[in-house]
């Protein structure tokens, strides 16, 4: 009979266990610099430098890097964008298959297959559209570019230029600068600052420790508190950003984020996947998707999509 009821409260503490998630991972709250973080059971148990962590993740300029690197070698590529109407139907697509040669200290590249349809580019080559001539100016090379580095620090990005131009180095900062002041956009720049004492009363942030396509990364996740009011809703400009690190270098291996805001003159809702992969020991991008719908007063509303998906990295020839 005390075996039956041992066996009963063992399944009985199995049953609790399963519907009452948090009763085997418990978080800790912590108060950094004044600053409130909230950390997983993971990162307590293996007694992690959390303090480290997380002013490494604050300083953070590998993601900056690892797009800058592009520059300074060899690879191939696919590259989808769709350009679509109010009702989701495709206006106008582009799929190629391009690869830059980097010879020496300049690159150039080649357009091995290309497929366009709809109104992409204007009858001179260039694009009917900001997202593709942001995708180009990411992504492809026109003519032949030399003396470039990926060396980002002591580097401070300026957005430079007017109207178009001036509006991809506003969309390239916040690719490349997610959770970062951004000056020169009106009403939202101080807004996109994750980690000012402001930010921290409109967002909830949390650490965690977890797989990441097969390797174990810390995982820090950023989003709006629950509990904002409608004021202070006004005020978010990051709908949520997950970003995951190299536990032993505190490089981002991939981010998630989500962007939207509401003004007078402009409106945008962007949502971007970035996966990196190492090459010559260097951190390079992978995957990126993006998917926009924003609108720019004097410009006409744009919605869409690209895929740029990296491959055949190389050192090029000296």
């Amino acid at each position: 009979m005390s075996n039956l009821k041992s066996y009963k409260g063992f399944i009985a503490a199995l049953f609790c266990l399963a519907i009452h998630p948090a009763i085997q991972a418990q978080d800790t709250a912590i108060i950094e610099n004044g600053e409130k973080y909230t950390l997983t059971e993971a990162v307590v148990r293996n007694h992690f430098d959390y303090k480290e962590v997380l002013k490494k993740i604050k300083e953070d300029t590998s993601f900056y890097k690892a797009f800058k690197t592009l520059r300074t070698i060899g690879y191939s590529s696919y590259n989808h964008i769709e350009m679509k109407d109010k009702n989701g139907v495709m206006q106008a697509s582009l799929n190629s298959k391009s690869k830059q040669n980097h010879i020496g200290a300049c690159r150039t590249m080649e357009v091995l297959e290309e497929k366009i349809t709809g109104d992409l580019r204007k009858a001179d080559g260039s694009y009917n559209y900001i997202t593709p001539s942001l995708y180009a100016s990411l992504f492809f090379t026109k003519g032949t570019i030399c003396g470039e580095t990926n060396i980002v620090k002591g580097k401070k990005r300026e957005i430079t230029g007017s109207g178009i131009e001036k509006a991809k180095e506003q969309l390239k900062m916040l690719f490349f600068n997610p959770g970062k002041r951004i000056a020169g956009i009106p009403f939202i720049g101080d807004k996109l600052d994750l980690y000012d004492e402001t930010a921290h009363e409109l967002y909830d942030y949390k650490l965690d420790y977890t797989d990441y396509h097969g390797m174990m990364a810390y995982v820090f996740d950023i989003q709006p508190k629950e509990t904002l009011n409608f004021l202070d809703k006004s005020q978010v400009v990051v709908d949520q950003m997950i970003t995951w690190f190299n536990p032993k270098t505190l490089e981002v291996l991939g981010r998630n984020y989500s962007l939207s805001y509401r003004a007078g003159l402009y409106d945008f809702n962007v949502q971007m996947e970035v996966e990196m992969t190492y090459f010559n020991g260097q951190l390079v991008p992978k995957v990126l998707r993006y998917k926009g719908n924003w609108d720019i007063i004097l410009k006409k509303r744009e919605r869409g999509l690209f895929t740029a998906t990296l491959f055949d990295y190389n050192v090029g020839e000296k």
